[in-house]
């Protein structure tokens, strides 16, 4: 009798530990950004090599503390592609990261889709907003965009414990 109810209080911890890791990964850690309205959306300049404001409305972000990488945003914007192109610096190996599936509105596989197709295109909003983390714009071609936090060549040899490269910044201290 006494290893039948050991058995059940294991899996009601296993089961109360399992339903708050998951709350923890999904739910707790990301809070809303608040749109300032100036500079939310920006994309670095051909000409000035520096982030720039786009126009932009219905502007909805998340973030967490827990991670560079899990920054999200969604927005649209009336200006075209044939401008953005002749204005601004493209990425080239954009890769969506998956948002939680509460945030409807950022969806990885339909953007890496619309990317592969051509029916999006990839900016760099701004180079290493954090050591080794790019963030990346991606707009498609009915004016719907988004950003995420991308690790960039530099981040992905240091954060693995080797000397960057010479074409990267020195990394701040601790990495």
């Amino acid at each position: 009798m006494t290893g039948k109810i050991l058995s059940v209080i294991i899996v009601i911890a296993a089961l109360v530990a399992g339903a708050a890791l998951y709350y923890l990964q999904v739910y707790h850690f990301y809070e809303p950004v608040r749109a300032t309205g100036d500079g939310d959306v920006r994309l670095t300049s051909l000409v000035s090599g520096k982030p720039e404001p786009v126009l932009y409305e219905a502007f909805e972000a998340i973030d967490a503390d827990s991670s560079p990488i899990r920054y999200r945003a969604c927005f649209t914007t009336p200006t075209s592609h044939a401008l953005l192109t002749e204005t601004f610096v493209p990425y080239e190996a954009a890769e969506p990261l998956n948002a939680p599936g509460w945030f409807d509105c950022f969806d990885a596989e339909e953007i890496g889709m619309a990317l592969e197709e051509g029916d999006a295109l990839a900016f760099l909003g701004q180079r290493n907003i954090q050591y080794g983390i790019d963030r990346v714009v991606a707009v498609m071609s009915d004016g719907r965009g988004y950003v995420w936090h991308q690790i960039n060549h530099c981040g992905e040899v240091v954060f693995d414990g080797r000397p960057a490269p010479e074409d990267c910044p020195e990394p701040p201290e601790g990495y």
